[in-house]
């Protein structure tokens, strides 16, 4: 399988205790050789600056509506991948570009 920045796919994220994973959708937004940086995707609502709903849902393979979360962020190894969804449309591509760019910033 060979994943691509803007695709969502179901991935097993593993617990912050290290006891297990849990199979959870996720927004591929670089891939860095065997790794990928993937953005949280929940079908709870927006919450904060950092959260941008994914109109298109259901045009991207989602099966609700959902929302990509920028402020939970994980780098994963692309062999924890297990299902590819689908790809987010170019409006909710650049409606996260925008969130990133406004929102997202280094805080040193």
């Amino acid at each position: 399988m060979t994943a691509s920045p803007g695709e969502l796919w179901v991935a097993c994220i593993p617990f912050t205790d290290q006891t297990g994973f849990k199979a959870r959708p996720v927004l591929i937004l670089w891939l860095d050789a065997q790794d990928a940086v993937v953005a949280s995707i929940t079908t709870s609502s927006v919450r904060s600056r950092t959260d941008v709903a994914l109109l298109d849902w259901k045009m991207s393979g989602l099966r609700a509506p959902s929302t990509a979360r920028l402020s939970r962020l994980a780098t994963l190894d692309q062999q924890l991948f297990q299902q590819r969804l689908g790809r987010i449309t170019d409006a909710d591509a650049q409606r996260l570009k925008d969130a990133w760019n406004q929102y997202v910033k280094l805080q040193f």
